[in-house]
């Protein structure tokens, strides 16, 4: 679901550090607003959260006439490979986001680099 969120986005920004779960769409939107001086309702844009255990992910995308708030929840002591660092934004492309889903580090230094044809699709 969270990588179907992400078709045909612009950005895919990851608020770095923990985020309380406890927060729902008001709570996420506001944060964006507020902390990170995002645009929480450009339709382009999906916002990715992790819980402080990173065993889940919440993902906030505006829709055109509201947001969508995805969470996916790891079982059987599984995590998430989220960066450490608090309180920033990191904006990853949708290979990073198959990477993080999949429970690999965004980060692969070892990866073949992306190839962009002449029409700017990747490959």
């Amino acid at each position: 679901m969270i990588q179907h969120m992400a078709d045909q986005v612009e950005h895919i920004y990851l608020a770095l550090g923990y985020t309380d779960f406890r927060r729902q769409i008001t709570g996420l939107t506001a944060m964006v607003a507020l902390q990170f001086k995002m645009d929480p309702y450009s339709g382009n844009t999906l916002f990715l959260f992790c819980n402080k255990r990173h065993t889940a992910i919440k993902a906030l995308r505006w829709d055109g006439n509201g947001f969508l708030l995805a969470t996916k929840s790891l079982a059987n002591d599984m995590k998430f490979q989220w960066p450490k660092t608090k309180g920033e934004l990191r904006d990853i492309n949708a290979r990073q986001l198959q990477w993080l889903l999949e429970g690999l580090q965004i980060d692969q230094k070892k990866a073949h680099p992306q190839t962009v044809d002449t029409t700017g699709v990747a490959f």
